[in-house]
């Protein structure tokens, strides 16, 4: 059963509404959404659902699975947030999730062709204007780099760079050591950072 996280809960009871939940843990809006809250469910979606789906179409490579992979993605979290014990954080934890059924979507079918630009212009709505522009400034130099590195540095660069994982963190979410962790991001960056200089960028970020 499909259900819609974007839209805010409606039930018949008038309550008091609770703090703005804008502002809460995600550790605690877990534990709400384990006792069936609604509105800390649709919080959690739309703090991390972009995020999370960038990551995702990057590995399918196809916006239309990406978006059936979100929906199961965050079903799973209302379904089992009971089980979620906080070994991790919870954007580790999710990204895990969703890379385990992005892998297994990838199984089913062949690879298909993914517009680059189309991703990185995926608005987010956590950030502000300034960071809006320079975020597209840097990925139109970065998209057609990172399209010169294999799927497995590809992958290490978006966790650590754009989601903004520890290598430990990493290590969870691809089931890899730490140490293999790093050393693919020491080739991914010496690669990406030789595509960088000749199209013109001395530095690599």
């Amino acid at each position: 059963m499909y259900v819609d996280f974007s839209q805010p809960a409606v039930t018949g009871a008038v309550r008091a509404r609770p703090a703005p939940l804008q502002a809460t843990s995600d550790e605690a809006l877990m534990a709400r959404i384990a006792a069936g809250d609604r509105d800390a469910m649709r919080a959690l979606y739309l703090r991390h659902h972009i995020r999370v789906y960038r990551f995702v179409v990057r590995l399918v490579r196809s916006h239309a699975t990406a978006e059936d992979i979100i929906s199961e993605v965050f079903l799973d979290v209302w379904r089992q947030a009971g089980s979620f014990e906080g070994r991790s954080a919870v954007s580790t934890w999710l990204l895990a999730i969703a890379r385990f059924k992005a892998l297994s979507a990838l199984r089913r079918r062949p690879e298909e062709e993914l517009n680059e630009e189309a991703v990185v212009n995926i608005a987010d709505p956590v950030d502000n204007p300034e960071t809006a522009v320079q975020k597209k400034d840097t990925s139109a130099i970065l998209r057609q780099c990172l399209t010169g590195l294999s799927s497995e540095h590809r992958e290490i660069i978006d966790l650590v760079y754009y989601q903004e994982k520890s290598v430990e963190e990493v290590s969870q979410i691809v089931g890899i050591p730490e140490a293999t962790v790093k050393t693919r991001m020491f080739y991914a960056r010496k690669k990406l950072s030789g595509l960088l200089k000749s199209a013109g960028v001395e530095r690599a970020a």
